[in-house]
């Protein structure tokens, strides 16, 4: 009886162990569900859209062990972390730390790269300070050493009489408060010092803030240049030398100087022109470099700034001698570009400049200036734009009504630049007044530089900031860093070469490096190669190959940032974790998934449990145990209708999702291909990116996917080039496309529709109502009824981003934000309108027993059928059930609509319009997040917009939706440099006969599986429902 009663009070511990015990699930939709999950395993959770996958891993299982684990640390660490709230759930035991892999970019901050955020780059940056060799730009020879005697020749070269300052600089952009060192360097006999570009007596120098960096330098000397003073100057550079670690600076005392004590004679306090101090960041001889700065004479580069006075920058470690370029120092710093030492002074660091796009500023060359060719100047309803191209027409002689493309280069120039020297008489009449004026004319882009730069206006900012465009710097070539550090190298390359390469080919040069170094510095390297070379590795396994290390990480998407993440993760040497992954499959060719399953699978053998969200019928055959989370969506949901191992779902007859995986139902193929096509858009010689001159043919009128693997310019081609070129034509748009010759076709269609999936709304004040233009005619509903009508109540008063009828206590939220201190913000309930937004007398206005609050309550399935006698809501909502979003709240927070469902809320939204049949949808990757039956319905709505005359065109991975296409597009045939062509195009059944398409490989087997009957899809909708 006792080793009972003892197995009984182990078995909890054992059991969790083993396994991750939920009990009462109740978050969102959940069913009070509960369930046993093996630890240590690859679980895989699936059911059709808004069944309560996400509830359940994210919301449930991640929240709770994030939140045990956040709970567990000091006060102090809880304030940097973000605290989940508890789920609602009764019990929850053997759980593990949790860390969440989401679709979502990595930053956008436009300073972190693929490679900061794998820590690649930071390694890169010890590599090169560790191994690298530093090259002259001017004689293209390593620079050597420099001698005390070279310095004391260099500054008994400059002219005799010229006084100077002989410095040590101690500290160099470092933080700190100094007080030790200054007390010491005092001790030592040293009476002035220089901190932060203002002299100081030592014995009164000032309290540094810590919290900031500062530069200090210590006055070694201040000197006359004579003759005779050699031995003396090269005792003080020992010294300087000495202190500052190998470095030394001779600043001209005759300059304008923000001396306190100790300040040069004639210097001029408060002069604005010395104000700031260059700190040595400009180093002798960089005119070579950058080309602007000019010589003091043959042998002495003295750099003047007008922000400060003469320096020359000493080095007993790098520096040249033919013309005096010298490196500080070499430390990873130096190649850091979010670091002042590092970054390029031109763009800060950020590679890019902006300018003005003389393409934007008249985008189409074909209208008249009369009709608008200047875009600044179109829209503008004052005469003075139109008085001033006609004086310009009466001097360069030529008519408004010349289209631009036929006016001289001379005029074009002209108007866009300014006329120079030439006076030109303006005659300007506003209704009021008339005067004459004669003066050169300013040019377009030079008053829009002009007007940018004095205005402080935010408005006038955003609408001028519209005619620039992101150019890579002219002084650093793109690669973010100053010229310093780009003449260090390895095996003849810097750090931005390595960093523009792939990730595939910087692993080769990696594997390569070692035989350009030598014994010594392969014994520094060895170990920060081999961190290089694992991480790089890790992205290979996850199908990056063809991103470069400086891709900006907020252009990725959000299944490549998440990839990225677990990549890391898997370098991170953890064990023990548990992982909850959002569909990483998201955006990966069929080629590179397997690779992605065996990473799954490696962060399963290193003690992990992982749970995955995923739809990819290879994933979920290949996990240890499957939940089948429905049957249906939304309040239809949040049921476990089948577990187990792959097998075990395929075996339940309740399993839809086992019903796809056995192929007893499949999305059909279709019977028969459309015939030819006659019309189509044709775009030549696309270039962007990775495309090699590519000239496509979309057919007008078809559905059409464009396939390949990833990286092989899908998106380049469809969305940067093809929608980019013909929005700028249809619809004015200003961002510039992809480069390429010409698109024809554009005349047989009137409209081009990007539906991508940006958020619907950037606060959460929008949601799918307001986007689809529901909430419109159900507020004027609202305010046609009796008692809104008998209260004089307008539509206003049922928004709650008004005044009037939203709860001024929230003003229309709903909730108030709590500031916690060492916690993070907490949201509660208003007290005023519990949540409701509205304030009381709004919400005693009813329909059907229901309040306005009650109806953004409710999901869209439910409001279908409770507005069903108000045609114009009732469509709305039926158009959002036709794609799949029966479940979500019709005022539920644009913010917490996944990539996928505000995809398909946009796409509701034009499918409730009236259709021209000449619209053109681009659709990027619309089967995110859907399960098998979702995306049997997404396409019939897909296929109704190409039978009513439409031209759909979607980027696609998914099989499911390649084999139903019209027409395909396959790229490739590799990523990146491997990529960028057209390896095959037409009909599914003609793609499978490519040797080189990889799309092809995997569709055949699909194409060869024979489809379901009607009557079989009929009953899996009645299933799902």
């Amino acid at each position: 009886m006792d080793e009972v009663i003892k197995a009984k009070r182990q078995t909890p511990a054992a059991s969790s162990r083993t396994a991750i015990t939920i009990r009462g699930a109740r978050e969102h939709n959940l069913k009070n569900v509960d369930v046993v999950i093996p630890r240590d395993k690859l679980a895989v959770f699936t059911g059709l859209s808004g069944s309560g996958k996400s509830s359940l891993a994210f919301d449930t299982i991640y929240a709770e062990g994030q939140r045990r684990y956040v709970e567990s640390l000091s006060a102090y660490a809880r304030q940097f972390l973000e605290m989940m709230q508890k789920p609602d759930v009764d019990q929850i035991d053997g759980l593990s730390p949790a860390i969440s892999i989401e679709q979502k970019t990595t930053s956008k901050n436009p300073r972190s790269t693929v490679g900061t955020v794998t820590e690649i780059y930071d390694y890169m940056r010890l590599l090169w300070a560790r191994v690298g060799v530093p090259y002259s730009p001017a004689t293209g020879l390593p620079i050597e050493s420099q001698t005390v005697s070279q310095m004391v020749d260099r500054v008994l070269a400059l002219p005799e009489g010229t006084r100077l300052y002989l410095l040590a600089p101690v500290v160099r952009g470092r933080k700190g408060e100094y007080r030790k060192e200054l007390a010491e360097w005092l001790k030592k006999g040293f009476q002035r010092v220089k901190i932060d570009g203002a002299f100081h007596e030592l014995a009164e120098a000032p309290v540094l803030d810590k919290k900031f960096p500062h530069d200090i330098d210590v006055v070694v000397d201040r000197i006359v240049v004579r003759p005779d003073i050699g031995q003396r100057l090269a005792e003080s550079f020992e010294t300087a030398l000495k202190l500052a670690e190998g470095l030394a600076v001779v600043e001209f005392a005759d300059a304008p100087s923000t001396s306190s004590p100790g300040r040069a004679e004639g210097a001029r306090p408060g002069d604005p022109s010395s104000s700031k101090e260059m700190d040595g960041r400009v180093e002798p001889g960089h005119d070579e470099v950058e080309g602007k700065k000019k010589k003091a004479d043959k042998k002495t580069a003295k750099i003047h700034d007008k922000s400060g006075p003469e320096r020359i920058l000493f080095s007993e470690k790098f520096a040249c001698p033919v013309s005096g370029f010298t490196i500080p120092e070499i430390e990873p710093r130096l190649f850091s570009f979010n670091n002042p030492y590092g970054a390029c002074p031109a763009c800060g660091g950020l590679g890019i400049e902006q300018h003005i796009d003389a393409d934007l500023v008249v985008p189409d060359k074909e209208l008249t200036l009369r009709k608008g060719a200047i875009a600044p100047w179109a829209k503008s309803s004052s005469p003075y734009y139109l008085q001033t191209l006609t004086a310009l027409g009466k001097f360069y002689k030529f008519t408004l009504d010349t289209k631009w493309k036929d006016l001289p280069k001379k005029v074009q120039t002209a108007l866009l630049y300014g006329s120079g020297d030439d006076e030109i008489k303006f005659s300007y009449e506003d209704g009021v007044r008339s005067y004459d004026t004669k003066k050169p004319f300013e040019g377009v882009v030079t008053n829009i530089e002009r007007r940018f730069r004095e205005t402080e206006s935010e408005w006038a900012r955003e609408e001028l900031g519209k005619y620039f465009s992101d150019v890579p710097c002219d002084a650093c070539h793109g690669h973010r860093l100053k010229p310093e550090a780009l003449c260090v190298k390895i095996g003849g390359k810097h750090i931005g070469d390595i960093s523009e390469l792939s990730v595939k080919r910087a692993g080769e040069w990696f594997e390569a490096v070692p035989a350009s170094l030598n014994k010594q510095q392969n014994e520094i390297a060895v170990r920060i190669l081999k961190e290089i070379r694992d991480r790089l590795s890790f992205l290979l396994d996850v199908g990056l190959n063809y991103l470069t290390l400086a891709r900006a990480a907020g252009t990725l998407s959000g299944g490549e940032s998440q990839r990225i993440r677990l990549a890391s993760q898997i370098g991170s040497g953890l064990t023990g974790v548990l992982y909850v992954l959002d569909e990483p499959s998201i955006g990966l060719h069929q080629r590179d998934n397997a690779r992605l399953l065996d990473t799954r699978k490696r962060l399963r053998d290193l003690g992990h449990t992982v749970i995955v969200v995923e739809h990819d019928e290879d994933a979920i055959r290949l996990a240890d145990f499957v939940l089948d989370i429905g049957p249906g969506a939304g309040v239809h949901g949040g049921h476990i209708v089948a577990q187990g191992t792959p097998a075990e779902v395929m075996a339940n007859p309740k399993s839809l999702t086992g019903k796809y995986l056995t192929g007893e139902l499949s999305v059909p193929i279709p019977e028969r291909r459309p015939p030819n096509h006659r019309r189509t858009l044709k775009l030549v010689n696309a270039r962007g990116n990775n495309l090699k001159n590519v000239t496509a043919e979309i057919p007008l009128g078809l559905f059409t996917c464009v396939t390949g693997v990833s990286g092989g310019g899908k998106s380049t081609l469809l969305i940067d080039t093809f929608y980019k070129a013909i929005a700028r034509k249809l619809n004015n748009a200003s961002e510039p496309p992809a480069p390429h010759d010409r698109i024809e076709g554009l005349e047989h269609i009137d409209k081009i529709i990007d539906i991508d999936q940006s958020p619907i709304g950037r606060t959460p004040r929008s949601n799918p109502a307001t986007y689809t233009g529901a909430f419109t005619p159900i507020r004027e509903w609202f305010a046609g009824l009796p008692e809104a009508k008998a209260r004089g109540y307008e539509p206003g008063r049922f928004s709650f981003n008004v005044k009037g009828g939203r709860c001024e206590a929230c003003q229309g939220d709903g909730v108030i934000k709590i500031e916690m201190h060492f916690l993070p913000d907490v949201y509660v309930t208003c007290d005023v309108c519990k949540g409701k937004r509205y304030n009381r007398e709004t919400l005693e206005v009813l329909f059907k027993g229901k309040s306005i609050a009650d109806v953004l309550d409710m999901t869209v399935e439910e409001a279908a059928e409770f507005f069903k006698a108000v045609p114009r809501v009732r469509e709305t909502f039926k158009t959002l059930h036709r794609v799949g979003l029966d479940y979500i709240h019709v005022g539920q927070q644009a913010t917490t609509l996944s990539g996928g469902e505000a995809q398909r809320v946009k796409l509701a939204k034009e499918l409730s319009k009236r259709a021209t049949g000449r619209t053109l949808y681009i659709l990027d990757e619309p089967t995110t997040g859907l399960h098998f039956h979702d995306v049997a319905k997404l396409l019939e709505v897909l296929h109704e917009l190409v039978a009513q005359g439409n031209t759909v065109v979607v980027i696609e991975h998914n099989l499911e939706v390649i084999k139903t296409a019209d027409w395909v597009i396959d790229l490739g045939p590799e990523g990146g440099d491997g990529g960028g062509e057209i390896v095959a195009w037409g009909p599914p059944e003609d793609i499978v006969k490519a040797p080189r398409s990889y799309t092809g490989k995997f569709l055949k087997p699909v194409l060869e599986k024979k489809g379901p009957t009607k009557a079989t899809k009929r009953k899996a909708d009645e299933a799902a429902e």
